[in-house]
């Protein structure tokens, strides 16, 4: 299609159903390596790169918001020519019950990874200063994991670009506050309302989302909404919890149409 960074999407193996996985603010496709041993067991899976998400040397002047994003996962999407299974971590999974309340016809089911609607009034202010004193390359793995820990550090460390010295920021700090800033200022309760296809919602014991948002948005959903909340189990659920996480994913999977 005309537009779409077809680099943005990519097979990663598997046959039968697509799965598109679509990575949180700060992630990218590459993040989900562990899982796809098992994911492409399920269907043909692919991985997603967002808009400013694509590394530190691609440039988008585009004005940064959610209906970009959406735009831009939905002309990836058509590209496989079929329905797909969206299976979203945080931001990804906002984007991804967007498109589907905006897009039905391109998506048979969801799984929204602990995300919520409304994060109205909150700011990013206490986050920026640490954001914006990251180098923009760790030379070693072990400065990695001494920055973010043992697994939000593997989680970067396939984020990441990839140089000859070291590992560099897949993108732009300002973005990724303005990105995040967004939220604090619009809900996206009438998104969720919207979605239609049967859906998946994974929260964490130890959630970033507001308490509470995501079992009303399982009560919102009714039959169609599958919860599942993983005590001890942070941000990263996939990779904190994995097999919490794939049991949900599997057995979610293989009960849709």
């Amino acid at each position: 299609m005309e537009g779409v960074n077809t680099a943005a999407i990519v097979h990663r193996g598997g046959t039968g159903r697509p799965l598109v996985l679509v990575h949180g603010l700060m992630g990218r496709g590459s993040t989900w390596s562990p899982q796809l041993p098992w994911l492409t067991r399920l269907g043909s899976v692919y991985t997603y790169d967002a808009p400013w998400h694509r590394g530190r040397d691609h440039d988008d002047s585009a004005p940064i918001g959610t209906e970009r994003f959406v735009a831009e996962l939905a002309a990836a999407v058509e590209t496989l020519g079929a329905p797909v299974v969206l299976v979203g971590h945080s931001m990804g999974g906002l984007h991804s019950w967007c498109l589907a309340a905006e897009r039905p016809d391109l998506v048979r089911g969801l799984v929204v990874e602990d995300m919520a609607p409304d994060f109205v009034g909150g700011t990013t202010g206490a986050w920026e200063p640490w954001l914006h004193a990251l180098p923009v390359e760790f030379t070693s793995a072990k400065a990695v994991f001494a920055e973010f820990g043992p697994v939000a550090g593997r989680y970067f460390l396939e984020a990441f670009d990839r140089t000859p010295t070291g590992w560099r920021l897949h993108g732009r700090p300002a973005a990724w506050i303005q990105i995040a800033a967004e939220w604090g200022t619009r809900d996206f309760w009438a998104q969720w309302r919207a979605v239609q296809a049967p859906v998946l919602l994974i929260e964490a014991g130890d959630s970033v989302t507001p308490p509470g948002q995501m079992r009303q948005m399982a009560e919102l959903a009714g039959r169609r909404a599958t919860y599942v909340r993983v005590p001890g189990a942070g941000h990263l659920v996939h990779d904190d919890a994995p097999e919490a996480y794939r049991e949900a994913v599997e057995t979610f999977i293989a009960g849709l149409p």
